[in-house]
């Protein structure tokens, strides 16, 4: 063994070890701080870049999320009109049937008609109020509602092309099947004699049968809704639990890390000390 005050071959030996167990010492502290085990493309490119397309998707299932929401808030609006005109109509033909008993008085067939014209105008204030965000599906011309279901699985002509998968409700223009249609049968809403009340009747039978096709295809239209926000809601757990077990740091196993890495610290600071020091040891042989 030689001794040179030149090389100090131990130094470095304990130099290079110091830094080795600072580099992991200082991973070890970012996964603490981050949470991550890989927060950057230099940790591992390939889990990294995985991760970040996991990332852009859960993204977009936040737009999907947010365009449900508000096609079920249009939606429920409608069925709760559509609900409403159901019954009204369910009280106007109470009233017609009423007016169809040819044993009615004068004065018992003159109570009739304006309780039923007022139910009519019910109608129109209702079918003008189904308003959410500018759509109104029980008015004609009030728009439809196309909400985004799915980023991907739309049909595409291109590949590169977006073109995201929706839900589409198509508007029931109530004030024209209902509406117009009692307009039609009777414009002043007479139900005074036999004759009227009879042709009243029928229309509104007419008119309650389609209605009660426009509920079933609103309630459906809700259901298909609300059964897409929860299999969006799973979708986006699943994926953030994917980003986790590609990226999330065991906190666990970096606490012990930690722990015997700042131990080694101080055990190489010793050894990087007393390397430093070997150089003394010359001078003792020119005294």
């Amino acid at each position: 063994m030689s001794f040179s005050v030149n090389t100090n071959i131990g130094a470095m030996t304990a130099l290079q070890s110091l830094n080795a167990t600072n580099s992991q010492l200082a991973t070890t502290q970012s996964r603490i701080n981050t949470g991550l085990s890989v927060s950057s493309t230099k940790d591992d490119s390939a889990a990294y870049n995985i991760a970040q397309g996991l990332r852009s998707d859960i993204s977009g299932l936040t737009a999907v999320s947010s365009s449900l929401n508000n096609a079920k808030s249009v939606t429920d609006v409608a069925v709760a009109g559509a609900e409403s005109i159901s019954d009204i109509l369910n009280q106007m033909k109470t009233l017609a049937a009423k007016s169809v008993d040819n044993t009615l008085t004068t004065d018992q067939r003159d109570q009739p008609p304006p309780v039923f014209t007022k139910l009519r105008g019910q109608i129109t204030t209702i079918v003008d109020s189904a308003d959410f965000n500018g759509i109104n599906l029980l008015k004609t011309g009030g728009g439809d509602v196309s909400a985004l279901q799915s980023l991907k699985g739309g049909a595409s002509t291109t590949a590169p092309d977006w073109n995201p998968s929706t839900l589409d409700v198509t508007n029931v223009g109530l004030d024209v099947s209902v509406g117009d249609a009692i307009d039609a049968a009777n414009a002043t809403g007479d139900i005074s004699d036999q004759t009227t009340a009879q042709s009243m009747l029928d229309t509104i039978k007419t008119v309650s049968d389609g209605l009660a096709t426009n509920l079933s295809d609103l309630g459906a239209a809700s259901r298909t809704i609300d059964s897409q926000l929860t299999f969006t809601g799973k979708l986006s757990d699943a994926l953030e639990r994917g980003v986790g077990n590609l990226v999330d740091a065991d906190l666990a196993k970096e606490s012990a890390n930690l722990q015997a890495l700042q131990v080694k610290q101080q055990l190489g600071v010793q050894a990087l000390s007393i390397a430093n020091q070997a150089p003394q040891t010359i001078l003792s042989l020119f005294r």
